[in-house]
């Protein structure tokens, strides 16, 4: 009796059979989300990842060196490594095991972030939570904003901005002509503005996502600018979501946080990582800022939505990977980290002057780690398949970053020293010979 109660009535089979033969297919009744039917083809770096395959295949025994997607190269600090396997280890031992931690992260880490990160910039232990990286924390940060927000990006910018923004249906539709969604307003970032947008001509949006040091150009805004952009956030009630992630590479009197601008506690959530300092990369370690001042249009504190976020969707990060943050903040820790930050920037500072000496126009490079490099009159991914195909060299298409990007490749500092130096040597010929 009970197999006879597993078998599909005759009618399930003939309607089964009925959608099959309409569609030639099983589907369920199921629609797709149409927020993601409005999405470019093609997430920016698997299409890179897809092209240096397709590369590999053709070219079996080249040598290929990725300058392309921003991941780390060099090994964790040691005494990082160590905290991380210590912790582990210690997971096996009675006294040492432990299960779920706080949603919003260890006190002992949250109060380290504040301490050595935010030193004298008021920001407390209890606004910072903790989590598994910056762009985790950009979709959640995009969950607590809700659908009905209207947006500001940078262009050219990181595209996870677009990207969440559209799957979250803040976008509108996708103008093909232009490459631009219509609901988004792009804020133009180039050479004529010195990188920062002419606020003047931007129109109120209830959030501006703004990162600094900016992926892919490499500026960070200096404090005048930043400051512009708070008033600017002040006067219009906008919300300022603030990547920090490439902080730690600037190295001049350019401001590291937002909350480093008076007046900014009350506009802007910052979001930053350990990935690009630490090389937390594959370990999935970051933050996001919640001060109590930022208010919602009711009086609401946002800290407080974002901490249900977090309980809601979120069981902490690895208290593993904390371990290796706690060690990343200590005396020792951080100073090894450090020496990791200045072994890429001095990778940039190779790229940038092979670049330069070729007579091109190079941007970034000594506040952050990727180069920004103009190709007057061509294509991004012209240029990417031509410098791929001659040199087996993977960049990234300016173009994957926003519609100012076209006529830039970005070029990641993120390699060995030998695989810089080497891309250089192959650049030189190349160029020399087409210039």
């Amino acid at each position: 009796m009970f197999s006879l109660c597993l078998q599909p009535s005759a009618s399930l089979k003939v309607q089964r059979e009925e959608i099959i033969g309409s569609r030639g297919y099983y589907s369920t009744r199921v629609a797709r989300n149409p927020n993601l039917e409005k999405l470019q083809t093609n997430y920016l770096f698997p299409e890179i990842l897809e092209r240096e395959l397709k590369h590999v295949e053709k070219y079996p025994n080249a040598k290929v060196i990725s300058l392309g997607i921003g991941d780390t190269t060099q090994p964790l600090p040691e005494p990082v490594a160590l905290s991380m396997s210590n912790y582990a280890r210690a997971l096996s031992t009675p006294q040492g095991y432990t299960g779920y931690g706080l949603e919003q992260g260890n006190k002992e880490l949250r109060r380290a972030i504040a301490e050595t990160i935010y030193r004298d910039l008021l920001v407390e232990e209890t606004e910072i939570f903790v989590s598994d990286g910056a762009q985790c924390d950009l979709s959640r940060v995009q969950l607590l904003l809700g659908s009905n927000v209207s947006i500001a990006v940078q262009d050219p910018s990181f595209p996870g901005y677009i990207d969440s923004s559209v799957i979250m249906g803040q976008s509108g539709d996708l103008k093909n002509d232009s490459g631009r969604y219509g609901n988004i307003k792009y804020m133009k970032c180039n050479l004529e503005n010195d990188f920062f947008p002419d606020l003047s001509k931007i129109e109120r949006t209830d959030v501006i996502f703004f990162c600094s040091p900016n992926n892919p150009t490499g500026h960070a805004a200096s404090r005048q600018q930043l400051q512009q952009l708070v008033e600017f956030a002040q006067v219009n009630g906008s919300i300022i979501v603030y990547d920090a992630a490439y902080s730690a590479y600037i190295s001049d009197s350019s401001p590291k946080s937002i909350y480093e601008i008076p007046g900014s506690r009350k506009v802007a959530i910052e979001i930053s990582s350990f990935s690009k300092t630490a090389g937390f990369t594959g370990v999935r370690l970051g933050w996001t800022v919640v001060p109590k001042e930022l208010l919602y249009l009711n009086g609401f504190p946002v800290i407080h939505d974002f901490n249900r976020i977090i309980c809601t969707s979120f069981n902490g990060a690895s208290n593993i990977a904390q371990a290796g943050g706690l060690a990343c903040l200590s005396p020792e820790g951080f100073k090894e980290v450090m020496f990791k930050v200045d072994y890429y920037k001095e990778n940039a500072r190779i790229l940038v002057e092979t670049f330069t000496s070729l007579g091109f126009r190079v941007y970034g490079g000594s506040n952050a780690p990727y180069v920004w490099v103009h190709f007057p009159g061509s294509k991004s991914w012209n240029v990417f398949n031509w410098i791929l195909d001659k040199t087996h060299i993977i960049t990234v298409p300016g173009i994957g970053f926003g519609p100012a990007g076209e006529g830039y490749i970005r070029v990641s500092a993120f390699g060995h020293r030998e695989s810089i130096l080497e891309a250089s040597k192959r650049l030189i010929t190349l160029l020399c010979h087409t210039n």
